[in-house]
């Protein structure tokens, strides 16, 4: 299957085809820049996830399997491939996203991929780029043998997790919604696997997000006769009062969840004023709300919309969130978690089902009726730091572990 690669950033010339190792495969992954947003090194911009979408499809052709390139925003894709196995009596959906955060700060080179002393380094080494390595490998493995018993397999690249998860929702909401779909992505599937650094343990549960902003307006004026104008950021100061006070008694409006906690509430920028000689007309913050199963994020949103307006009187404005990601209930995929188990015991020894405070793709796909977990090589303390690196250990144990799943050895 073609695919347009109009815009895209020229070919890695890293090789794709015929890779099978974890390793080999995370090294070229790690060497193409993926951040999300967008940045500029030394050759210009990296485009998003291109130059990754532009290998995996290399990869998929290399295996000569179905894919299909599903664009969520101009000339950024999702890349789906399947391996349909005769007989085979459930699908599985294995996801990891392309895109990392950025490098700023980092203190190793984020795109060499330098392996020592049993560790990988790189930006997206951990996350999630080591998980999309032992999917692939996995993937790669199955196609190979195509063993009887086995399931079907959709391996799904995804691109923007980092920032809104809109290419997990894309796919989530196109199972069997067009002539394409019906041919490569079909009907959801039974289960997914999401990939994420769980040091081998099972994620069942997880918070989810809401983000957006909120924005106070005066009138602008000389700061030498402020009495003239209305302050906007005075105005804001007000609303930061009783936002501090939300998120105080936030966690007691709920129970706890046995795996998530409690929800939160943060406010993490503030920006206003344009001169310090100017009095300010605009000041907006945003705000950062963590749910837990059981909340949406209108509802979030509604409840503290009410809160303020009840209690502070100073005129605001609310906008529509920019990331709106329900959290991954535990409700209905312990029976999958089981399963997931008793596969990384054989391989990896004891592991536990566990909950997490970040939010994941799989939030995505459970509420689009699939049950999901997340499970992948690496720690979430080595995501997104400064020295980003994975145990290879990890990535050979983690492969075994997605091919034994989806063979149901």
């Amino acid at each position: 299957m073609s695919i347009d690669l109009e815009g895209f950033a020229p070919q890695s010339t890293n090789r794709a085809v015929g890779l099978r190792n974890p390793v080999e495969i995370l090294r070229c992954l790690v060497a193409l820049p993926s951040v999300n947003p967008n940045c500029y090194d030394q050759s210009g911009p990296i485009y998003y996830e291109n130059r990754m979408t532009s290998w995996l499809v290399e990869f998929f052709e290399g295996l000569d399997i179905p894919y299909e390139c599903q664009e969520v925003f101009p000339g950024r894709h999702n890349v789906i491939a399947r391996l349909d196995i005769p007989g085979a009596s459930r699908t599985i959906l294995m996801d990891a996203h392309q895109d990392t955060v950025p490098v700023e700060g980092m203190t190793i080179p984020p795109f060499e991929a330098v392996v020592k002393n049993g560790r990988l380094y790189g930006r997206g080494a951990c996350d999630v780029k080591g998980g999309m390595a032992s999917m692939l490998a996995a993937f790669a493995q199955l196609a190979d043998e195509r063993p009887a018993g086995a399931a079907n397999v959709l391996m799904a690249c995804t691109v923007d997790e980092e920032y809104t998860a809109i290419g997990a929702q894309h796919l989530a909401s196109s199972w069997g919604s067009s002539p394409l779909s019906d041919f490569v992505i079909g009907a959801a599937p039974e289960i997914c696997l999401v990939a994420e650094p769980t040091e081998l343990h099972v994620i069942v549960a997880h918070r989810g997000v809401v983000r957006w902003k909120i924005r106070t307006r005066g009138r602008a004026c000389h700061s030498s006769q402020p009495e003239n104008g209305i302050n906007a950021i005075y105005q804001m100061a007000r609303i930061l009062t009783g936002l501090e006070e939300y998120a105080a008694a936030l966690p007691a409006t709920l129970p706890p969840h046995q795996l998530c906690g409690s929800p939160t509430l943060s406010v993490g920028r503030v920006q206003g004023g344009i001169s310090v000689n100017i009095v300010p007309d605009e000041c907006e913050i945003e705000i950062d709300r963590r749910l837990i199963p059981g909340e949406t994020p209108q509802q979030a949103m509604r409840d503290l919309e009410t809160f303020l307006r009840q209690r502070i009187d100073v005129d605001f404005e609310m906008d529509s969130p920019w990331v709106a990601m329900e959290a991954l209930s535990d409700s209905n995929n312990s029976a999958w978690s089981d399963e997931l188990l008793k596969r990384i015991f054989s391989v990896a020894g004891p592991r536990t089902t566990q909950g997490a405070l970040y939010g994941t793709n799989a939030s995505r796909y459970s509420n689009a009726g699939v049950p999901s977990l997340i499970f992948g090589p690496g720690s979430i303390q080595q995501a997104h730091t400064v020295d980003e690196w994975i145990e290879i250990e990890q990535l050979h144990l983690a492969q075994e572990i997605y091919y034994r799943f989806c063979t149901g050895e």
